[in-house]
C-alpha cells in the first residue's frame, strides 16, 4: 500500500482497530468510556468491567478487528449485501461519535461516515460494490501491516513495547506476548481465508 495513500487510510484502519477493542468490550459487559484517534496513527479505546475474561477479549480483538470487517465486506459484496453493509457502517460510525473523546478522531469519524453516506445515496449498486471491494481488500492489507508492525516493536523496537496489545494481555493475564501474537496471526490468517473462499465461491460458474 503507497505511503501516501496509507498516510490517510492507515487513519481508518486504526478507527476499526479501536472500535474492535470497543465493541468487544460491549459484548463482554464491559463499559466503554471513550476512544480517541490520534494523528500519528495511534489510538486508544477505554473501558472497565469487573473480570478478567472481557478485558482479556477487548484485548485480543483489536488487531483482527480492521481483517474482520475487511473480510465481512468482502463476503457483502459476493452475496449481493454492499448496500445493506455500506448502511450498517455508516450506523455504527454515528454511535462511534457517542463515545470519540478528542477532535481530530470525531474528524475522522465524520469524514469517513460522509464518504459512506455519498455511496449509499448517490452511488449506483455497481459503484457500491466496487467502492466496498477496494475497502474491503485494503483493510485486510492494513491489518497485515498493522501485524508486521506490532511483531516489528517486540522484535526489534523494544524502546515501544507498552504500545503493544500482545504486551498488555502478556501483563495483565501471564501468558508470554508470543501466545498473544500467535493468536492475532491466527485471527488475521483465518479472515485472509474466508474472503478467498468468499471471493472463489462467487467466482464459480453456475
Amino acid at each position: 500500500m503507497p505511503r501516501a495513500t496509507w498516510q490517510y487510510f492507515g487513519l481508518f484502519t486504526t478507527l476499526v482497530h479501536e472500535l474492535g477493542h470497543a465493541v468487544a468490550a460491549l459484548l463482554s459487559g464491559r463499559m466503554v468510556h471513550g476512544i480517541r484517534i490520534r494523528r500519528n496513527h495511534s489510538g486508544d479505546a477505554v473501558s472497565s468491567g469487573r473480570g478478567a475474561r472481557g478485558t482479556v477479549i477487548s484485548g485480543v480483538l483489536g488487531y483482527p478487528a480492521p481483517a474482520i470487517v475487511g473480510a465481512a465486506q468482502l463476503w457483502s459484496v459476493f452475496n449481493g449485501y454492499a448496500a445493506i453493509a455500506l448502511f450498517v457502517g455508516g450506523v455504527v460510525l454515528l454511535l462511534t461519535l457517542l463515545v470519540i473523546r478528542n477532535l481530530f478522531g470525531a474528524l475522522v469519524v465524520l469524514v469517513s461516515a460522509a464518504v459512506g453516506a455519498a455511496l449509499w445515496l448517490y452511488a449506483s449498486p455497481q459503484t457500491q460494490s466496487y467502492a466496498l471491494l477496494v475497502l474491503g481488500v485494503a483493510l485486510l492489507v492494513g491489518s497485515v501491516r498493522g501485524l508486521v508492525t506490532v511483531i516489528g516493536v517486540h522484535v526489534r523496537r523494544r524502546d515501544q513495547i507498552g504500545t503493544s496489545d500482545a504486551y498488555l494481555l502478556s501483563r495483565r493475564t501471564g501468558v508470554p506476548s508470543a501466545v498473544w501474537l500467535t493468536i492475532f496471526v491466527v485471527l488475521i490468517g483465518g479472515c485472509w481465508v474466508g474472503a478467498v473462499t468468499s471471493y472463489l465461491a462467487d467466482s464459480r460458474p453456475v
